[in-house]
């Protein structure tokens, strides 16, 4: 039996296992992550080490040459928006190898995350359960629990249905309902500064008079050309579902703040499905693309659903990591 695996349980058994690994340090680390490698490696399986670059490099260097046959993303840039990691991470290396069961090791939490983009980590770790269910596949998620604050741990706890630390691997004591999980995740947004510059819209002809609004204050902040034009494409898409699917007028709030150009589009419209922007629709759909794209050209995306609406909340870092 893996060290890896649910007590009483195979890798068949139950379809699809997610981890926290709760480790102590380096040797910790990189011991049960390369032995989490070598197990695919031994079965054939498909093997993903997406973590940040210099954990991969410790990985890559216990692996030595076995390094060859795995696939190595740096989360700290394919992962520097949490909404991205599920589409074009894990369902991206996942969709790739159909039919065959994929071992990935996914570090999207660690020291350096800031308050700001942790409820977006958290509520991604419990989504990872609902957009992997029934797949072949076992995600490993470690977690530093000498750097990240207790808090952080128990969430962790709350997110996986397995635990691996010290003491061995067994049930997550305190696993809950992922969608529940995920919605407590969802937190009211910060209020933008008062001095922050506004534009109001509610019809589709008045989107030129958006983008020119946008175009202007990135200039402004110091946005570079193409940054510039994802921003323009990103709250473009945002603003067009505006229009088309929700009453009321829509609200764009642009400032600076940290480092980054944050937009905040707030408007009357209910986002039901919990997995929009992370779960790509089937390949004939019309619709459902629109927040994927978001994620992917945003560094950050910040989602609140309230009483009145919803806000959407977008990060472009003025200095490229």
């Amino acid at each position: 039996m893996s060290m890896l695996r649910h007590p009483g349980t195979s890798e068949t058994a139950e379809v699809f296992q997610h981890i926290a690994l709760l480790y102590r340090d380096d040797d910790e680390y990189v011991t049960v992550c390369a032995a989490f490698v070598e197990e695919a490696l031994a079965r054939g399986d498909p093997a993903l080490v997406a973590v940040p670059r210099r954990g991969g490099d410790l990985i890559r260097e216990r692996l030595g040459p076995k390094s060859a046959a795995v696939a190595f993303r740096d989360m700290s840039v394919a992962g520097r928006n949490p909404g991205r990691i599920i589409p074009g991470v894990l369902l991206a290396f996942a969709a790739a190898r159909p039919g065959r069961r994929v071992r990935i090791i996914g570090e999207s939490i660690w020291s350096g995350r800031s308050s700001v983009e942790y409820p977006a980590c958290a509520a991604h770790d419990a989504l990872i359960n609902v957009a992997f269910a029934g797949r072949p596949a076992t995600v490993l998620c470690p977690y530093d629990v000498s750097r990240l604050d207790p808090a952080v741990i128990a969430d962790a706890h709350r997110t996986h249905p397995l635990v691996r630390d010290g003491a061995g691997s067994r049930a997550g004591p305190a696993y809950a309902d992922p969608l529940e999980t995920a919605a407590a995740f969802d937190l009211p947004l910060p209020q933008p500064p008062c001095d922050a510059a506004t534009c109001v819209f509610s019809e589709v002809g008045e989107l030129p008079k958006v983008r020119a609004f946008l175009a202007s204050q990135a200039a402004s902040a110091g946005l570079g050309a193409r940054r510039t034009t994802e921003l323009l494409i990103a709250v473009n898409e945002l603003a067009t579902n505006t229009t088309e699917h929700t009453r009321g007028p829509g609200m764009l709030t642009v400032w600076a703040e940290g480092g980054s150009l944050v937009c905040q589009l707030d408007d009357t419209g209910r986002l039901a499905d919990p997995l929009a922007g992370r779960v790509p629709p089937p390949d004939n759909a019309t619709h459902g693309r629109g927040l994927l794209v978001v994620n992917e050209l945003a560094d950050l995306v910040r989602i609140h659903r309230h009483a009145s609406g919803t806000g959407f909340r977008l990060h472009f870092d003025l200095v490229t990591r």
